[in-house]
Parts: structure tokens; sequence; C-alpha cells
């Protein structure tokens, strides 16, 4: 989740490879052989029956499940710093699945050695648009230190699986990928191509899914989308499914700096008036203090309206009504401290309702013994499309820290002013988001209804970002989910510490994903 521009990148510890990190069978790597051994193969897939395929390939029943898929996928290393990952090791992998399902499947290279995109592609027999998956195989990089299990082993502890990308998003690429094969294995015909796209730097880098359509666009020209995105929430017991969502619109995405200047000088005599660190540290204190203000568009007030009627917490219930009717901005705002006051979400719903600022990276000094003459803070901002432009949030900080000595500019391209880079983010503020007159929307709305049941499904902004810039450029609608129930601990976990899912949550996902897939069989 997320494509850092290059303006944000830094440098980093260069990544570990990308082989398996646990071997078996005597040194044999377990995804080298394409089939894990270990996790309970077939746990959560329908018996293998190679004569029913439509390709007649044999599929392991082990690349139906999406838990034995999930194991192989997180045993690779794909760590992304900034400047691209090596997902070579884990593209071979998912080709040699494609390959004994009888799919068409091929890598592409990118300038960056080791760096690649795959592409598989499932013939439909109707004349229907295709339709495309778009998984990216790239994750942010570990503090390994401050993890509980190995991130990259897969480990199962207390019903939950954790690993660097078990949430975002080889879960969800394990889940869409496990039951697709389902299908093909029951003898299963589509009315349109399905084409799967696993994509490298999306986390980060030059040659994401905008490189890949600048050079291979007629390999992923489709006339729907589907990725990461909307959340499915829990009850107050973090486990009974509340709201399916998928989102059919991301929050702009946009940096700001921040710098203080000082005078530099030995540091035995230090000047705390006069020094860059400290003015940047009470700037910081003052902006983290501050919150932009509330707005909510059309597809937030769905939204809204959706959690309100889903939740059992009659407090939170209560709120949201607040929220809904409020009138003037005063109103608005205290009610919107109760829905995040209330809310087993509450990270999640500020950022649904206000554009966010984060303190992401602060940069000072290169010398014990000397007090440097500036320093710098990168402040990463979300703002919601149709509510406050980005222009306005940056006159709004500006003016929030005109008394403390500090420059606020927003990070640009190289060779962008920046009003050139305001008026970019001006057209994707504006952007609408997608159509829900679609059989893709159909297709997950129908799949919510038999999987969940009772529990409403309802449309969502993505608080955070996608790789689907190309195809939305183009008006090719495109939506998202994480398909599987996940507690607030787990959200957290995104781009955190001990990344996880539950195992059951994972399985009825799985169930979800071939309910949608089900919606586009012609046999």
């Amino acid at each position: 989740m997320d494509h850092t521009s290059a303006d944000g990148t830094r440098d980093r510890e260069e990544p570990r490879s990308g082989v398996p990190r646990r071997a078996f069978l005597g040194g044999v790597g377990v995804a080298a052989l394409g089939v894990a051994t270990a996790g309970g193969a077939g746990a959560f897939a329908r018996p293998s029956s190679p004569s029913s395929s439509p390709t007649g390939a044999a599929i392991p029943a082990a690349d139906m499940d999406s838990l034995d898929l999930l194991k192989r996928m997180l045993s690779f290393d794909t760590q992304n710093d900034g400047s691209g990952g090596n997902t070579r090791p884990h593209a071979e992998m998912l080709k040699a699945l494609w390959e004994r399902a009888g799919v068409p499947v091929e890598i592409i290279d990118t300038p960056q050695p080791d760096n690649v995109h795959l592409i598989a592609r499932i013939p439909g027999k109707g004349s229907e648009e295709p339709l495309l998956l778009l998984g990216h195989s790239d994750v942010v990089p570990v503090e390994e230190e401050n993890w509980d299990v190995d991130p990259f082993a897969g480990e199962i502890v207390d019903g939950e699986i954790y690993g660097r990308g078990a949430l975002d998003m080889k879960g969800a690429n394990s889940a869409m990928i496990s039951a697709l094969l389902r299908h093909l294995d029951e003898g299963a015909e589509f009315d349109r191509d399905i084409i799967v796209l696993t994509d490298c730097d999306e986390e980060a880098g030059d040659y994401g899914s905008t490189w890949l359509a600048e050079n291979h666009w007629d390999k992923i020209d489709a006339g729907s989308v589907l990725t990461e995105g909307g959340w499915f929430l829990a009850q107050g017991d973090k486990t009974t499914p509340m709201l399916i969502t998928a989102t059919r619109q991301d929050n702009v995405y946009f940096n700001l700096d921040i710098t203080a200047s000082g005078t530099a000088t030995h540091s035995s005599k230090p000047m705390p008036d006069d020094s860059a660190v400290v003015t940047l540290s009470r700037a910081l204190t003052e902006l983290g203090e501050w919150e932009a203000p509330v707005h909510l568009t059309d597809v937030t007030r769905e939204y809204f309206e959706a959690l309100g009627k889903a939740t059992q917490d009659r407090r939170l219930a209560g709120a949201i009504r607040l929220l809904l009717r409020a009138r003037g901005e005063r109103s608005r705002e205290r009610a919107a401290r109760l829905v995040v006051k209330y809310s087993d979400y509450p990270h999640l719903h500020r950022a649904l309702l206000r554009t966010t600022h984060a303190f992401v990276i602060e940069e000072a000094g290169y010398k014990e013994n000397v007090i440097p003459s500036s320093a710098e803070a990168r402040v990463n901002c979300r703002g919601i499309p149709g509510g406050e432009k980005p222009r306005d949030f940056l006159a709004s900080v500006r003016h929030l820290l005109r008394r403390r000595d500090v420059e606020v500019t927003l990070a640009t391209q190289p060779g962008q002013s920046e009003e050139e880079a305001l008026k970019e983010l001006d057209e994707t503020w504006a952007t609408p988001p997608a159509d829900l007159d679609t059989d893709l929307w159909k297709a997950l709305s129908s799949a919510s209804e038999k999987t969940y049941e009772d529990t409403p499904f309802a449309p969502a902004l993505f608080e955070a970002g996608t790789s689907l810039g190309p195809w939305r450029e183009k008006g090719v609608p495109g939506y998202g989910v994480y398909p599987y129930v996940l507690s607030n601990e787990q959200l957290i976990g995104m781009h955190g510490n001990n990344e996880r899912i539950f195992v059951e949550a994972l399985e009825t996902g799985t169930e979800y994903m071939y309910e949608v897939f089900a919606g586009f069989r012609t046999t």
C-alpha cells in the first residue's frame, strides 16, 4: 500500500536477499518447490479434480489453499526501502504456480535488476473487457528487533498468521489467487479475460504500475480493476463481522517539508534560542497538537451512514447521527471527536474525517560536537478527495507556524514548481469515485451477501493509496478490498511491527473472493 514519490525517498540500509528464509527437504526451499509442505496443505482447499480443469492441468491442493500459499509468499524477503525490492524469486514461485494450472504467465523485467512484475492471464470466452486483479509483491522494511516472531516465517500464534505483508498485501493476493485456482480446478470458464498482475514498486520506487502502463499497456488494459483497499470491520469482540466495505476512491497523497535554521557552532557553547533543532521541535509540537477541519463528502457520508447502522455500540451510532446532522463547524467537530472516541477503529475513522499529517522522517546534524545549522522534518499528508484541497491545507499549516521561524514547503519533483505540483494535486483531488454501476461492483456486493449474510456492505474511501493511478487516469473503474475481518490491533500492524491477520478470517475471505469470481463464470 502506498507509492512514495521519488522526492520522498531517503537512503536506507540495503534490504536482504529475496531468497526464502526457511529451507526444507535437505536444503531445497519450500517456495522453490512451489508447493509448501508445512501448515496443512489443502486445509482450505477443495479436493483437486485435474480432469475438470479447462486447461487439463493438475492443480495441486496446496495452490488452492490460501494459508499455504500465504506462507510461501511470506517466506520471500521483498522489502522495498524506497529504491525497489528483489521480487524475482517471489515472482518465479508464482510463475510456477500459474504454469501448473496451465495459465499463460510472464515475468516483466524492469531496468532495475530482479525488480520485476508478473502477469498471468486467464483467457475468457466472452467479449467483455478484461478484469484485472492488482496485487503488489513488495513490502515495507521491517524493524526485526521489534517483532515477536521472524517476520518472514509465516508463523501462526493463537490463530493469527504473522509476517511482513500478511495484511498488506500478500494475504489479499493469496486469497484472490487461490480462489481463482479453485474455479479453474472446477472447470470454470469466465465471460472475460482475467488478468492477475503482481506488481513491484508499489510501496516506493520508479518502476511500479505507472512505468508498466507506459511500457506495456497492452498487457494490462482492462475494463475494471480490483486491488487493495476496503476494510472488513468487526464488532467489539474483534472477530464478528460488522461492516464489509470496498473502496471506490483513494486519499490524495502529498508531503510537506518543515525546515528550521540556526547558527552552526561548537557543541560546547549551545545557544537554545538560536538552535535549528529546538526551533523545529517546537514547530512540530504545535503542528502535532493541531488538526485540520472535518470534511464530509458524498463517499464518506455514505460510509458513516452504513457504519452507524452496522455497529452494536449505541454510543458510536449516536455520535455518527450527530455528525451526519451537524450544520455548523463547531457541532461537526464535536461530533467527530465523539465518533473517534467511541470507535473501535479510532485511527481509521479519524483519517476518514479530515486531512491527516504524520511525522515520518527527521534529519539534523552530522557530528556530535557540531551544532547543526539546519533541521528538517518530512510530514506525510493524506487529503480527502472533494474535501479540503491540499493547497488550502498547505496554507493553513503555513499560517499556523508563521511565528515559529520555520519554512514550510511542498515536496515536488525535480524541476517542478510548487504551483505546478499543486495543480497536479488539484486534479487528483477532483478525480471522481469509481462508478458503482459495474459488473465488478455488483460481484463484490453479491459476494458479501453470500459470504457474510446479514452483515452490511458499503462503498468507502481508502485512507491510504494504491497503484490504481494509470487506470484511473484512463477512466477505468477501480475498487479495493482486504478480504479478511480485522481487529484494530491488526490494522495498526500494517507497516508496523507484528503484522498479522486471523487465519480463520483469511479462510472466510477466500470464500468471499471465490464468490466474487463466481459472478464472472459462464460454466
